[in-house]
């Protein structure tokens, strides 16, 4: 007969059994909104800085290239984790809430 450690088996009581946390798929609101307003500010940032580099506001068009890429700086980031939240929200393969890094 062979030997069997009972020690290391699985059972139906440790199947049945309750984990001590759940997972949890809520949406990160504080995260998503902060990518929400990155977006728009970048957004901003970008549109006014194309108009004040055309319309020459400050002097000369750096202050409005400068400020345009300030906006692209703020609108990379909040365009890529808003593509995720959509997404994770929309339920496509491959996206999650989880992809979102907490503030």
């Amino acid at each position: 007969m062979a030997y069997v450690d009972h020690a290391f088996s699985i059972s139906d009581e440790d199947i049945m059994m309750e984990t001590p946390y759940t997972v949890n798929n809520r949406p990160p609101f504080k995260e998503i909104g902060l990518a929400v307003a990155l977006l728009v500010f970048g957004t901003l940032g970008i549109i006014l800085g194309i108009f004040m580099a055309y319309n020459r506001v400050g002097g000369d068009r750096a202050h409005g290239l400068f400020f345009a890429m300030l906006g692209c700086i703020l609108f990379i980031p909040g365009f890529y984790f808003t593509r995720i939240a959509y997404y994770a929200y929309k339920g496509y393969k491959g996206f999650s809430f989880s992809n979102i890094p907490p503030v």
